[in-house]
């Protein structure tokens, strides 16, 4: 009986340590984790965002194949642009998407840049030079010798 409960414990050991491996060397990719970086061709949009278009369901199913063979990211993305072409992938090679978002930047601060100087001029502009004297008009200088006269007292 012990002998029984043994080889079956073992053999339940030898079929799944081949299973153990196969996961273990198998890459970790899902079907969401490909479809925010692929674009439904018939929609124009990330397939994750895609509705039931007829092409984001084929997409899908071929990249659903593709990740129950154990294949990478890299390897499905590239059997993508093989099946779709190199439109299919979100951001596609040699792409100068990120030339946009760099350029405004670098507009942003050379904008902010001259309003500091132009800021900087006028007020420096606006300053009065300690060495001119200041005049003020006699009524006005009058009035203020009196009220000045008034709080000594």
């Amino acid at each position: 009986m012990i002998k029984r409960l043994v080889a079956a414990l073992l053999a339940g050991l030898a079929l799944a340590a081949p299973a153990a491996a196969t996961a273990a060397t198998c890459p970790k990719t899902t079907l969401p984790d490909v479809e925010d970086e692929v674009m439904c061709l018939q929609c124009g949009v990330p397939l994750n965002l895609a509705e039931d278009a007829p092409s984001a369901q084929r997409e899908r199913a071929f990249i659903q194949a593709l990740v129950n063979r154990c294949e990478s990211k890299s390897q499905i993305k590239r059997a993508l642009v093989a099946q779709f072409g190199n439109r299919v992938l979100a951001q596609p090679k040699g792409s100068a998407a990120w030339l946009v978002p760099a350029l405004a930047f670098a507009g942003g601060i050379a904008v902010v840049a001259l309003a500091w100087v132009r800021w900087r001029r006028t007020r420096q502009s606006a300053e009065p030079d300690s060495t001119t004297p200041v005049t003020v008009p006699a009524d006005d200088a009058a009035r203020l010798e009196a009220d000045l006269d008034r709080y000594k007292t």
